[in-house]
């Protein structure tokens, strides 16, 4: 393939440290790395300089990937922190050595610092657990792994953790979700720095979307419940995500299920550990979010496409899912180029 025309704004190469805590998730570091790599490759410009280092843990010698795959340890958080170069873009990537040693004063303290000479600080996955230690996400609208939600709410009650998005972004910070959102959410940085022509060819080099269609409402959720369910309820699950609709009663549901009712509804509760009209309200309720970050369309339209029948009802399951109205969530989290459609027709607000 030519090389690109090189960027106006490349006066020199920026400076990105991905930096893991040891056993770190292979592709939380590659799949960064690649899209800032194949920035450069295809302009033919050095636009970003790469730094890869990964902390060791108690026993140097250990896996330095949960894929067993190991990686040179690279400089120390020491070194790293005493390091005067100009450090435009700091990433924290995730795995297991994320979640089980952010507590580690050196690491946290070492992440703090760098944060503060940074133009811009991320996380990939459950990266966000170090930046959470570090107090960067109090506060602030964060996204991780859907698997790791619940925990990292539950620890940091502080962060507004939204298991919905592929990426998030509040000023100069960015959070992804898992493992390879954060190939989506360098891709935006990309774009943001070298504009739109530079991180489509990217995308298309790596075979990928450069704005994936939708969020991660499809493995949160639904995927959770289904990764719960046995052999009876998996393919249901998947099945009512889909469909949201239609009427989900419960006898719609035990007749697609090939049981009664009552067998139903046991066997749910059992399986899933809530009951079908919960986990239907549940799935509407994220459905409807995304519409609203992405969609321009109004609030009754919304309720419809996503089975709530009402903006009433839709509103009810907001403020007991969210404690907040469909019409303040759009305020806060619509998408900008769903604004600027929106700015165009008019819109029914709650």
């Amino acid at each position: 393939m030519a090389s690109l025309p090189a960027p106006t704004s490349a006066a020199r190469p920026w400076r990105i440290l991905i930096l893991a805590a040891a056993p770190a998730q292979l592709l939380d570091l590659a799949g960064p790395a690649e899209v800032f790599s194949q920035a450069s490759r295809l302009t033919g410009t050095p636009l970003y300089e790469l730094e890869v280092a990964v902390v060791p843990g108690a026993d140097p010698r250990g896996p330095t990937t949960t894929s067993g795959v190991r990686l040179a340890a690279g400089p120390s958080l020491a070194a790293l922190v005493a390091d005067r170069r100009p450090l435009d873009t700091l990433i924290v990537a995730g795995g297991e050595g994320a979640r089980t040693r952010s507590h580690e004063p050196a690491l946290r303290d070492a992440v703090r610092r760098l944060a503060r000479r940074a133009r811009r600080v991320a996380s990939v996955c459950t990266g966000a657990f170090i930046l959470a230690a570090a107090g960067l996400l109090d506060g602030k609208r964060a996204a991780t792994h859907w698997r790791w939600c619940a925990k990292l709410a539950q620890t940091y009650p502080r962060i507004a953790v939204d298991p919905e998005p592929i990426f998030t972004r509040e000023g100069n910070l960015w959070t992804s979700a898992g493992v390879t959102a954060g190939i989506d959410l360098a891709l935006a940085m990309v774009e943001e720095d070298h504009g739109h022509r530079i991180a489509l060819a990217v995308a298309r080099e790596l075979v990928m979307f450069l704005r994936r269609p939708g969020g991660q409402q499809q493995f949160s959720a639904a995927l959770a419940a289904q990764s719960a369910a046995g052999t009876d309820l998996r393919d249901l699950v998947a099945w009512i995500a889909d469909n949201l609709h239609k009427p989900l009663t419960v006898e719609a549901l035990a007749e697609r299920a090939r049981m009664s009712p009552r067998q139903f509804a046991r066997v749910f509760v059992r399986e899933l550990g809530t009951t079908p009209g919960k986990l239907v309200d549940r799935l509407r309720v994220e459905a409807a979010r995304r519409r609203l970050e992405e969609s321009p369309k109004g609030l009754a339209a919304v309720a419809a496409s996503c089975g709530f029948g009402s903006e009433e009802t839709m509103r009810r399951a907001f403020v007991r899912h969210l404690g907040t109205s469909p019409g303040a969530y759009r305020d806060r989290f619509r998408r900008p180029a769903a604004r600027r459609r929106a700015s165009h027709q008019p819109e029914v607000r709650a």
